[in-house]
């Protein structure tokens, strides 16, 4: 690499640095487009009192929501609706559940999503079927099944699996 093309490189970094550092500035209710009050309306009264970085996700996240489908909307809809209705113990666990997800390798998260698109393609009836027979089942039953699973794994999967659930992650009954 030429001395140009390495300061150049420095440059580039250094101007990079400089902006990540930088603080986000927050933005008057006025400063936000015609569109952006428009979905963001019911804010209008606190938007001026939120910090930068919070009025910042929620400009992500409306800019997410006009790119969904009307089929998207309404699942995102049903979600936050359950979401509101969890106890915070069970949102807790929610977050801590989804962390662990994602400190996974990214095979593990990737079969995992894998059998949950299985599971999500089954008709509304088998997967009924399916969580009763789970909640049915005595904790001694769950296990067994959770062995049987187990052994059907290869070495390196049953290893992954250990380490989850050394992480505080594994057998919630769920």
């Amino acid at each position: 690499m030429s001395n140009k093309s390495k300061m150049v490189h420095a440059a580039i970094l250094a101007i990079s640095l400089v902006l990540m550092t930088q603080p986000v500035q927050a933005q008057s209710w006025q400063e936000l487009s015609p569109q952006e009050q428009k979905l963001l309306g019911k804010m209008k009264d606190r938007w001026d009192q939120m910090p930068a970085e919070r009025q910042q996700r929620v400009l992500r996240g409306a800019k997410r929501w006009q790119e969904m489908t009307p089929e998207q909307r309404r699942l995102a809809k049903q979600r936050l609706k359950r979401w509101q209705e969890m106890t915070p113990e069970q949102r807790a666990g929610v977050r801590e559940r989804f962390q662990r997800f994602r400190e996974l390798p990214p095979e593990e998260r990737e079969r995992i999503r894998q059998r949950w698109a299985e599971f999500q393609s089954m008709p509304p009836e088998r997967r009924q079927e399916l969580r009763d027979k789970w909640q049915s089942m005595s904790p001694e039953q769950r296990q067994q099944f959770r062995e049987r699973r187990m052994n059907q794994m290869s070495p390196e999967q049953r290893q992954r699996l250990r380490n989850y659930q050394s992480g505080g992650g594994g057998g919630r009954g769920r």
